[in-house]
């Protein structure tokens, strides 16, 4: 029996414990937290964000600068630019202040020895209010025509075969 009244004890100290500390914590004030302004972040405003091509010859140039600026209020730094694909290489100022209102340009490459329809992206990081940016390129790689499909090595084909010369 005075076990039973020990248990039953226990329980209700233990019961207005629990209670008592949910009381304290309704009477907490939330504490309050610190929140970027987004405003006075960098902010990366670029000219254009697609860029077609149109038509290119066969290994032309595939080369396309885009402009950007920092119309943000702190210095803009581009940590990453990934291309989609490996036929797709940015070019950018790694790790280095844009500061705001400074413009610069990422330089976007495509591999042009691949005949056909594009459209590659390429993914910019950066401490900007919008830290991924992605921009795009696209366009159509003519046919490679037959002199550069099939190299000579400025060897001159008379169309005799190997035989017929001696």
């Amino acid at each position: 029996m005075r076990k039973i009244f020990l248990t039953i004890g226990n329980i209700l100290l233990s019961t207005m414990f629990i209670q008592a500390q949910a009381i304290n914590k309704v009477d907490e004030k939330p504490k309050p937290v610190a929140v970027a302004v987004a405003s006075t972040l960098a902010e990366m405003t670029f000219e254009k964000d697609i860029h077609d091509f149109g038509t290119i010859d066969y290994a032309g140039n595939g080369t396309y600068e885009f402009k950007f600026k920092n119309s943000g209020t702190e210095p803009l730094i581009i940590s990453d630019a990934k291309g989609s694909c490996g036929c797709t290489v940015p070019t950018y100022p790694k790790n280095v202040p844009i500061l705001p209102g400074e413009s610069q340009v990422i330089k976007v490459t495509y591999d042009t020895k691949r005949p056909g329809s594009f459209s590659k992206t390429v993914s910019i990081n950066s401490n900007a209010k919008t830290p991924q940016k992605v921009i795009t390129i696209k366009g159509i790689v003519s046919a490679a025509s037959t002199d550069e499909a099939f190299p000579t090595n400025g060897k001159k084909d008379d169309g005799a075969t190997p035989f017929e010369k001696h």
